[in-house]
């Protein structure tokens, strides 16, 4: 069994229980429920760096990234660095994170930020808008093709961005669909942890090219974008590059000034 089947099992679990202890009804009670969102994607479309920087105290693979930030920091430092928008880990088991962190980024920026979580349920998406996502991510590897159109067009009711992780291409071929926003291709395969930009250039000339294209995982310098850019990619996820620095923030600053030099 690899990593992202037995995350999957724990989260079924866990949402199970989550949706006993927090009805629906009190999510959709939420002050940021009705909050207007704010979209990623145009973000990325009219950006030069395209950067999505990344919360991240820890993962499966590296163990533990960095434990002393607190999420405000993280999250207006990345807002001062100018990234196009934050990705927050959700999932507490194998990444430390939890839903208090998204609140907390949600507080302490006006950045649109992406729930990064293993959504397996509904559930999860009316948490993502309650506690103030404004794109959630749908992994093409642990969903039927119902399940993401389900999802993306749930998503689209409450106004939220989905951007749709894929990591190889029969992954893309059953995703591809109206209802997305934008189509990340994971770099790092999950049954073996190895990383290869390669994957992201070979999925390039597969996606439509009226989805935004992200580049996720292996992205540490420079180098990494401008090899991605001709291949169409828009968007850059950025986690562990800045996560592992005393300063994300600062790190992240100086990342795009030396990408847009």
């Amino acid at each position: 069994m690899n990593i992202l089947d037995k995350i999957t099992i724990d989260k079924r679990k866990e949402v199970a229980l989550r949706k006993e202890l927090i009805p629906i009804s009190q999510l959709e009670q939420s002050v940021l429920f009705e909050r207007p969102t704010v979209s990623l994607t145009s973000n990325l479309k009219n950006s030069k760096s395209g950067i999505i920087a990344e919360h991240k105290r820890r993962s499966p693979s590296k163990s533990v990234i960095n434990n002393g930030l607190n999420v405000q920091d993280v999250a207006k430092g990345y807002e001062n660095a100018g990234v196009c928008g934050m990705s927050v880990l959700t999932d507490g088991k194998y990444f430390g994170g939890s839903l208090d962190d998204l609140l907390t980024a949600r507080a302490s920026c006006n950045l649109p930020l992406l729930r990064k979580e293993f959504i397996i349920d509904e559930y999860q998406i009316l948490e993502a808008k309650a506690y103030g996502a404004d794109v959630i991510l749908l992994i093409a590897a642990i969903l039927t093709r119902d399940n993401i159109k389900q999802f993306s067009q749930f998503a689209k009711q409450l106004n939220l961005d989905v951007l749709l992780e894929v990591h190889n291409e029969e992954e893309l071929h059953k995703s591809v669909m109206p209802s997305l926003d934008m189509l990340g291709v994971n770099n790092r395969n999950l049954k073996t942890f190895d990383v290869s930009l390669e994957t992201s250039k070979q999925l390039s000339t597969l996606i439509p090219d009226d989805f935004v294209k992200v580049s996720e995982s292996g992205i540490s310098n420079i180098n990494a974008i401008k090899e991605l850019q001709p291949y169409g990619y828009q968007g850059f996820l950025i986690g562990e590059n800045f996560m592992k620095t005393d300063n994300p923030g600062a790190s992240a600053t100086d990342f795009i000034k030396t990408l847009e030099a």
